[in-house]
């Protein structure tokens, strides 16, 4: 078996790389303590202290104090969001829209021409960037860029890797939706977990990660997802003075659920923050496949956007703008918009009193496509389990947690009705009292 070699830290962290390529590093294993490899290489233990410092922030090997320095795990496909195909359960997990209120985008763009475009157009179209201003102007500082991204979460990738290197660490809400968890996780990135309540993403919670280093912030202001919590105007007041104090820091607002919300928008970026972006994507209202996201933020950050969004390589398609632009301009639309919202509101009233009337609490208020059921007292996966065998698909809350499962259910309202409700209301008190 090769040894790791090398006089100077460039060169063990290479030979280091070299082993874990070609298998003979696998992963979960540990390096040798600094002390150790500094005897057997005749070097000073701070030239080994530099490599393994790379090699951490490089995302090769993972530092855990006492127990050492291992080579991390390969990334694994973590839990999705979405339905699952064929499955004989009642699928109260998915967190989808309701298909019946998203558009059909063959009716909205009916009698439209199609416009040609060519290489070097500008790579958002001048209507869509107009609108886009309209919607954002007041809700973030005023001196700001539009761009565009296939979804929030692409939008996420994008930011996080405009500014950080794998190994920095991401404030995260906790819980938190399986997707920035996974986006993290996959760019090596460290996330420090940041308390959520009713009033959404603590600040005292958020002084502390950022006191741990988080070089960035990703905060729901609206519809959190899982717990459905919306920051309240005192909250995000607490947070913004919080992120003034350190200028730093890279803050990401994912308002994901926007024009479908029943909560205010509440603004949490400092009016002197220099790295900030506040995204909105329409995908919840106007399906997961017309996935495009806006994205406002500052001049520096949107220039560094377009060049990863670069003409000829990956901008958003003209014609899926063209779609979503006449979605976003229409009167019918935007009145299908405003009854969804209604409807989603009144279907999670509608579980909540249900699950009530069983003495089940659910973290209110409530905004989104889902409800948080705290599960004090009860492990979520076996509840999660035993609701399966009794005909209920629910999302347990291990997926969720940042670093340990979150005791909880989350439960998909979209498509629910009264009776069914009453029912899965009815099965999980069942559950939980052991019947």
């Amino acid at each position: 078996m090769m040894e790791i070699t090398g006089s100077t830290a460039a060169e063990i962290f290479d030979s280091v790389r070299l082993l874990e390529r070609s298998g003979e590093l696998a992963p979960g294993q540990a390096l040798p303590t600094v002390r150790d490899l500094a005897i057997r290489l005749g070097v000073n233990r701070n030239t080994v202290s530099t490599a393994y410092r790379r090699l951490a922030a490089a995302g090769v090997v993972v530092a855990r104090g006492r127990l050492g320095t291992v080579l991390r795990a390969p990334s694994s496909m973590a839990e999705q969001e979405g339905f699952v195909a064929g499955s004989p359960l009642d699928d109260l997990a998915s967190g989808n829209p309701d298909p019946d209120w998203l558009p059909d985008p063959a009716e909205v763009m009916a009698g439209k021409p199609f416009r040609k475009r060519l290489y070097g157009e500008p790579p958002v179209d001048p209507g869509l960037e107009d609108h886009a201003r309209k919607w954002f102007a007041g809700h973030c500082p005023e001196a700001f860029g539009i761009d565009l991204a296939h979804g929030s979460v692409d939008a996420l990738e994008r930011l996080l890797s405009t500014y950080l290197v794998a190994g920095d660490k991401v404030a995260l809400e906790d819980p938190c939706f399986v997707s920035s968890i996974n986006t993290l996780r996959v760019a090596g990135l460290h996330a420090v977990d940041v308390a959520v309540d009713a009033d959404g993403m603590r600040a005292d919670a958020l002084e502390a990660a950022l006191a741990q280093g988080a070089q960035a912030v990703i905060v729901t202001p609206r519809a959190q997802n899982p717990t459905g919590a919306s920051l309240s105007a005192a909250r995000a007041r607490k947070l913004r003075s919080v992120l003034a104090r350190h200028p730093h820091v890279l803050v990401v607002v994912d308002d994901h659920f926007s024009l479908l919300s029943s909560s205010d928008y509440h603004d949490v970026i400092p009016r002197a923050a220099p790295r900030w972006a506040l995204i909105r994507s329409v995908s919840k209202m106007l399906g997961p496949d017309l996935r495009v996201a806006f994205v406002a933020s500052d001049a520096d950050t949107s220039r560094r956007l377009r060049l990863r969004l670069a003409r000829g390589t990956n901008w958003v398609s003209h014609l899926l703008q063209d779609v979503v632009g006449a979605c976003l301009s229409s009167r019918s639309v935007a009145a299908r918009i405003a009854r969804a919202r209604e409807n989603y509101a009144r279907r999670r009233r509608m579980l909540a009193t249900a699950l009530a009337a069983q003495g089940i609490a659910v973290l209110a208020p409530a905004d989104g496509l889902n409800l948080w059921l705290p599960l004090d007292g009860h492990d979520s996966r076996s509840v999660a389990f035993t609701l399966a065998q009794n005909g209920w698909l629910v999302r347990g809350g291990e997926a969720f947690g940042v670093h340990r499962p979150a005791n909880g259910l989350r439960v998909t309202v979209s498509t629910l009705d009264g009776t069914r409700a009453e029912r899965f209301a009815r099965t999980l008190r069942r559950v939980l009292d052991g019947r």
